[in-house]
């Protein structure tokens, strides 16, 4: 009787290597079979003119809108919201926020413009019009850069997560994870909704990453390095503030505290890799 049993446990132990052999050798097919993560087409800015820029603007969010430009400043104390004529760059309107807010993104919803801030949890409600606040909601977490896609703002906080949220009530509507070669791409800033992509500033860094709205994929890395002499940079701090110029094919860019505006177009770059 004991002759088969032992038989028995060979066949099963036999088996049971097999099943391990099968399921690594799987494994290893399924890993090289594995498509690489796309790499972003390499692009740069072509300056096509240079405006005016308050050399005081913390700039943490930047639209244009109608003929005017409209930017939401930082810091605590000296943070607004204001409408500025782009050829002149003076201050046409502005609302100053409470000093113990710190103004971050912005974005325009209709006849309304929704003010993040940093660490205060609240999102202002402004008119377009009169830049008199309407509303406020709150939220959890950092306010970094906004903007509206048609349907939904689209908010950062710093990390790689772009997250949707309600144009009315500024509820959650879910949310996707920013990917850079296949790598999460953290420190997202100012963003700008055009059609189906976001093109987002990252902090600390003078590129600004052109993001697949559907999947999270960066498709570009466009280098916006340069743009300041090197007096200019020393007063200055970082890459900040996208906004599409409407009918043109190009943005304006800025940074925090930069003494100008540039407009640009986005064009390839020469190297043949983007990072």
């Amino acid at each position: 009787m004991m002759r088969p049993m032992r038989s028995y446990k060979v066949l099963a132990g036999l088996l049971l290597v097999a099943v391990a052999v099968a399921a690594t050798v799987g494994a290893r097919v399924c890993a090289k079979s594995a498509p690489p993560s796309p790499s972003p087409a390499a692009f740069r800015l072509k300056v096509v003119r240079v405006h005016p820029h308050d050399p005081r603007a913390f700039t943490q969010g930047l639209l244009y809108i109608d003929g005017w430009l409209y930017e939401s400043t930082g810091l605590f104390g000296r943070s607004s919201i204001r409408r500025v004529d782009l050829a002149s760059g003076q201050v046409d309107a502005e609302a100053k926020l409470p000093s113990e807010l710190f103004g971050e993104g912005l974005a325009r919803v209709g006849q309304r413009l929704f003010q993040l801030t940093w660490k205060n949890q609240k999102v202002l409600v402004w008119d377009l019009s009169t830049l008199t606040k309407q509303a406020e909601f709150s939220y959890e977490g950092e306010g970094w850069g906004l903007c509206f896609d048609g349907r939904h703002l689209v908010m950062s906080d710093g990390s790689e997560r772009l997250t949707w949220r309600n144009s009315t009530t500024f509820a959650k509507e879910g949310g996707i994870d920013v990917r850079l070669h296949g790598k999460p791409l953290g420190n997202l800033n100012e963003l700008e909704c055009i059609g189906t992509v976001v093109y987002a500033n990252v902090w600390q860094d003078n590129h600004i990453a052109r993001i697949d709205a559907a999947t999270g994929t960066v498709t570009a890395w466009i280098d916006a390095s340069g743009l300041l002499n090197p007096s200019e940079s020393a007063q200055a701090d970082v890459l900040n503030g996208i906004a599409e110029l409407p009918n043109t094919g190009h943005l304006l860019v800025t940074g925090k505290l930069w003494p100008h505006l540039y407009e640009v177009e986005v064009v390839p770059s020469t190297q043949t890799e983007a990072r």
